[in-house]
Order: C-alpha cells, then structure tokens, then sequence
C-alpha cells in the first residue's frame, strides 16, 4: 500500500498527487491534521509518499525519482 501524506490546500501535494497519477499507481491519501503524531512527524515536510515496508520519499521529488522509489 502506497501513502501519500498531505493536507487540504498544499500545492505541492496536489503536485505530488498528480505525479502518483501518472505512475498510475494505487494509493492513500492520508491527511495529516487530525492526527498530532502525523502533524509532528510530517507538518514541515509534506508531501511524503510511503510504502508499507516503511520506507519514505519527501518532496520534492521527480516523476524518475517516484518511479524508482515504487520499483
């Protein structure tokens, strides 16, 4: 499972969001303000894109850079 953790109105998520589109890759959006370890953990580095072996990408990051975190 692919995580992208994000907000209401960042830009760079939408940005990061629409880079996941293009891979066309399933995956979550997990919003981070209703959560405080979340906020702690990514309030200054949204967005960051997650897999389930825990490994992350912060931004900014290219559409290369996605596709060779996914692989």
């Amino acid at each position: 499972m692919i995580i992208l953790y994000s907000t209401d109105g960042c830009h760079l998520c939408e940005d990061a969001q629409a880079l996941l589109d293009q891979v066309a890759v399933s995956y979550q959006v997990t919003d981070i303000i209703d959560d405080e370890t979340l906020v702690a953990r990514y309030g200054t580095t949204i967005p960051v894109v997650a897999d389930s072996q825990g490994n992350e990408l912060n931004w900014p990051f290219s559409l290369e850079q996605l596709r060779s975190f996914l692989d």
